[in-house]
């Protein structure tokens, strides 16, 4: 299962409405995130939550593409929660574990 159905079956159980909003350019062969680094948005009863989603070894580069990213600060301005969920399936475990950063 990759990362973003991990993190949206997991926003799910916490009762949040998610529309994965990353996209696949043809043309580029590339996805396209939200402003830039959205994979998930989630809306909960008074809050929205973006989510950047990935493996736990690949979280520090994802914190550093957001908070350096030019649109952050809009973001934050407009109330938008901002997480990275990093993905790993502890040796010996039998699920996946995940580790939550709040950049908002």
């Amino acid at each position: 299962m990759n990362p973003t159905e991990l993190s949206r079956r997991y926003m799910e159980k916490k009762g949040y409405v998610v529309a994965n909003v990353e996209k696949y350019n043809h043309i580029t062969k590339r996805k396209n995130d939200l402003f830039g680094f959205i994979d998930l948005l989630c809306l909960g009863w008074d809050e929205v939550i973006g989510i950047q989603t990935t493996s736990l070894s690949n979280v520090s580069a994802r914190v550093k593409k957001i908070t350096d990213h030019e649109n952050v600060g809009a973001v934050r301005k407009a109330g938008i929660g901002i997480f990275v969920h990093g993905w790993s399936m502890p040796k010996g475990k039998h699920r996946y574990e995940v580790k939550e950063i709040d950049l908002s």
